[in-house]
């Protein structure tokens, strides 16, 4: 589905993504792991647009993407969830949720006048704070606005980073859940970076461990093991 072939990319003079190789495949859940510093942000980012690549191509569903703006990316059928959720605080939940009704228009050729009332069965608690502006709810709730939000675009891949960070553990489950429910019941592909070793077990089917920005591990989630947690994950 998303194919990143010999990837360079640099930031600030400095040189973060080597040469790098990753293949996404379609019904995945994928977590890219590392330990902070290796490039799993740049990477995402790489990916959305968010910041240019020097060298190699970053194809989804044989369509070139590094040859695409951001905002086109999101026509191609991916949904982001920065880190830090990037919410808009002084809009309100529905008017947050609405931003993507566009694209998704454009997207699925249909012109859907209101939020998909799915947003609402997997966060009830959007709808309950539906005209309370973002910035007045709590960190979870910010976070599922955030996912809420890359939903409505009903995208073909979900990209996450770190959506658990900062986030009470209720609401982390909760997070675990929707992305399990979205990938079972609807065939959504997942990418995520997290850094909680537990989550990312419990969520995930497969991982891509990086360092000095490469991919230097890669297989099912059942293996890995602790010699690879050691090598590359510990502090």
């Amino acid at each position: 589905m998303i194919s990143i072939n010999k990837v360079d990319q640099l930031y600030g003079g400095t040189q973060i993504l080597w040469g790098l190789d990753l293949e996404i495949v379609p019904g995945s859940i994928t977590c890219i792991m590392g330990r902070n510093g290796v490039g799993k942000t740049t990477l995402l980012k790489a990916i959305m647009g968010l910041l240019p690549i020097t060298k190699g191509e970053i194809t989804m569903e044989g369509d070139v993407l590094n040859k695409q703006s951001a905002e086109k990316r999101a026509y191609s059928g991916i949904g982001y969830v920065p880190q830090g959720r990037d919410i808009f605080p002084m809009l309100t939940v529905e008017e947050n949720l609405r931003i993507g009704l566009p694209v998704r228009s454009k997207r699925t050729k249909d012109s859907p006048k209101e939020i998909p009332e799915k947003i609402f069965e997997l966060f009830p608690v959007l709808k309950d704070m539906l005209h309370r502006r973002g910035g007045d709810l709590s960190g979870g709730q910010q976070q599922q606005l955030a996912i809420g939000r890359a939903l409505v675009l009903e995208p073909k891949v979900l990209i996450l980073d770190e959506p658990n960070e900062g986030i009470q553990p209720n609401i982390v489950k909760q997070i675990g859940d929707v992305i399990l429910k979205l990938n079972e019941e609807e065939g959504l592909t997942v990418i995520l970076v997290e850094q909680k070793l537990g989550f990312a077990r419990r969520v995930g089917k497969e991982f891509r461990l990086m360092e000095k920005g490469r991919i230097v591990a890669a297989d099912k989630m059942e293996n890995l093991n602790d010699t690879l947690i050691k090598q590359y994950l510990a502090v």
